[in-house]
């Protein structure tokens, strides 16, 4: 446990220091996001070693973050839940992404990113409730549509050491404000 809590910590410091030495230059961004999640976890208990259950629902999220030139840093807050297979999450995590095509702030068009995510999370179920350490990665496209917003779509896949939750697929679009 102290290896996963010394790891976290040095992503969040990872993360933070990519845009603290010129965080008054670098552009701010709050946002939304949501999307078309899947989980995949043990509802009952492990069948032949594999989670037996997938769950599918919308996730909301929220974002802040930073992103300077090339490099990008999101703190995300996701939330989903899903009545129907009596399934809910929700998730903490910080993505470090690596804008493709973009030497200048002011880049108009579309923008390719490749990234990274680590975080915490907490799994409910019927008579289950856990939580677990959280990463993986993120792939997607950026688009600056006004000097002030951007949408960006990407798929975000996540593995967990919780006992009963093996992984988190994600298509998700994010609306950015920036300033």
């Amino acid at each position: 446990m102290l290896k996963k809590v010394m790891v976290s910590c040095f992503a969040m410091v990872l993360g933070t220091s990519l845009h603290a030495k010129d965080f008054s230059v670098s552009e701010k961004i709050i946002g939304i996001e949501i999307g078309a999640a899947s989980i995949q976890a043990d509802t009952n208990g492990y069948l032949f070693g594999e989670p037996e259950h997938d769950g599918s629902d919308v996730e909301y999220g929220l974002r802040i973050g930073a992103q300077m030139n090339e490099w990008r840093t999101l703190l995300v807050l996701d939330y989903f839940d899903s009545k129907d297979d009596d399934q809910n999450y929700e998730k903490f995590m910080i993505t470090v992404d690596n804008m493709f095509n973009n030497t200048e702030k002011d880049v108009k068009g579309l923008q390719p990113y490749i990234g990274l995510n680590i975080g915490y999370m907490n799994y409910e179920s019927t008579n289950i409730n856990e939580s677990g350490f959280l990463y993986g990665g993120q792939a997607g496209l950026f688009y600056r549509v006004t000097d002030n917003v951007g949408v960006d779509v990407s798929y975000r896949y996540s593995l967990t050491d919780a006992d009963r939750t093996d992984h988190i697929a994600s298509f998700v679009m994010g609306i950015n404000y920036i300033y």
